[in-house]
């Protein structure tokens, strides 16, 4: 037995009582042959702690091994509480946790439990946030509405991620921060017109256009168009207008005006936003479709971000398996071989994509063929001399994924197909200040008129007059500001670095 030291610790130290971490300079006892260190305060502990998240007193229980804690599933040691009525044990800490909160992580609360059965969930128990298996006979945060789980200590990590909901605060919540947050999400369909015998929307009023939208999935007669919210081809049931050139997919009609996504830091919710263009701060891509903007901060997530980083498993159809985002990945994305960090990883096998390679369209149209050209996983073709792009004509890696036209053998990166602007919609309008008539967004085929400003011709993306007797046609990057011209945006800016 040793004597114990009272003193200062300026260093990172577990504390052997309470399991915690604390930094900097702080007083302690500790033992230095055993680099044993207690807290004051843990020296002598309550031996009863009453609150009001449990209904029953914890009494204190000393131990000399350690116990795994039925409010979080971690391990303490040497100090533990009981509650004897509902024979569960838990660390000090723990007997404070909330009974319910509202996370970043979901748009629902969710509900601290001690105990689940295996008849709560449709698939797998596996943590939203870690994607980690969830041990349901301790404790966890619920959502028994989307059966959707949450270890303890990953979804209350962060204090600016999450708020208590407690019936003090109920009545005084807003919708201009975290804390304050409604419960339920402002739908941006403000009204259905018209539902189908099985009770989907089939008409629809929608916050962000004036006319009706009627639903359709009549894709081959809208193969060449766009979604408005996300920029990519029209291929599943969709929304459009039938009065001019506007088009939703399903899942970006039912996006809310208002939303909270985990990788925004700001604690206020982002707001959906339209008729603008804006560089994204997570993919990087100059965007004009709708996005959600932060009012604090002004920075701006596109759709596809929004979408792709929803927590929850993803799909693929360059993969069997379902896959998961993890921020501190670091290696190689398997569609185009750039070192990344932070991907979509497969679990069950050494499959990663990164942030753009997951939201990559399936089909893409391109100067260099007729047809639609399909997004391939894989070129089975061994002849060395078919392993070149049309566009470039430079090589390309049979193992990374292009663009394949069946009919004609057409074969392109998918840098060269989609361009340096893959998030602008050709057709959509564009308002410039110091030309009187609307713009609009083109890219020439064949016919390259020349740019105003350069005097070079139009043969990439630019800005050409929609009135007929007005020849003013310009390349984007003549007259776009710094911030929207093309470029990627550094690996060290992304959120989750």
């Amino acid at each position: 037995m040793h004597l114990m030291l009272w003193g200062m610790l300026a260093i990172f130290a577990m504390k052997e009582i309470c399991n915690t971490k604390t930094q900097g300079a702080g007083f302690v006892y500790c033992c230095s042959p055993c680099k044993f260190v207690v807290h004051i305060e843990c020296v002598s502990p309550s031996p009863i702690i009453e609150d009001k998240s449990h209904q029953h007193p914890f009494t204190l229980i000393w131990r000399q091994s350690s116990f795994i804690c039925d409010a979080c599933g971690t391990e303490g040691n040497y100090v533990a509480y009981v509650c004897c009525t509902c024979s569960i044990i838990v660390h000090k800490k723990c007997i404070s946790l909330p009974r319910v909160i509202k996370s970043k992580w979901h748009d629902h609360r969710i509900f601290h439990t001690y105990f689940l059965l295996e008849e709560d969930f449709e698939s797998a128990s596996d943590c939203v946030i870690c994607h980690d298996e969830v041990n349901l006979e301790h404790g966890s945060y619920f959502c028994s509405d989307c059966k959707i789980i949450f270890h303890v200590n990953c979804v209350t990590n962060e204090k600016g991620s999450y708020f208590v909901v407690s019936t003090e605060t109920e009545d005084e919540k807003s919708s201009k921060s975290l804390e304050l947050l409604p419960d339920t999400t402002i739908e941006s369909i403000t009204c259905v017109i018209e539902r189908n015998s099985g009770g989907e929307a089939t008409k629809v009023k929608h916050c962000k256009h004036i006319h009706d939208l009627i639903m359709t999935d009549q894709i081959a007669k809208y193969d060449h168009k766009c979604c408005d919210g996300c920029t990519l081809p029209v291929l599943d049931s969709f929304y459009h207008c039938s009065q001019c050139d506007f088009f939703l997919h399903k899942a970006c009609a039912e996006l809310p005006k208002m939303k909270h996504v985990w990788h925004h830091s700001c604690p206020q919710p982002l707001i959906l936003v339209s008729d603008d263009i804006f560089r994204c701060g997570i993919c990087g891509e100059v965007s004009n479709g709708f996005g959600y903007k932060c009012d604090e901060c002004y920075d701006h997530t596109c759709f596809l971000c929004v979408i792709a980083l929803t927590p929850g498993a993803q799909t693929s159809q360059g993969h069997e398996h379902p896959l998961f985002f993890y921020p501190t990945y670091e290696g190689q994305c398997s569609a185009c071989g750039d070192e990344i960090k932070g991907a979509f990883r497969c679990k069950d096998c050494n499959f990663a994509l990164d942030w753009v390679c997951i939201r990559l369209p399936t089909i893409a149209r391109h100067k260099c063929d007729e047809h639609l050209l399909a997004l391939t996983y894989h070129d089975d073709n061994n002849y060395l001399k078919h392993h070149y792009c049309d566009i470039c004509e430079k090589k390309r890696d049979p193992n990374r994924w292009f663009f394949h036209c069946a009919n004609c053998d057409t074969c392109a990166h998918v840098k060269c197909v989609l361009g340096k602007y893959p998030c602008i919609k050709l057709g959509s309008i564009y308002k410039k200040r110091d030309h009187p008539h609307p713009l609009t967004f083109v890219k020439k085929s064949y016919y390259y008129p020349k740019c105003i400003k350069c005097d070079e011709p139009c043969e990439y993306l630019a800005l050409e007059c929609a009135e007929s007797r007005c020849n003013y046609i310009v390349h984007w990057e003549c007259v776009a500001s710094h911030q929207l011209k093309s470029r990627s945006l550094p690996q060290e800016n992304r959120v989750w670095s």
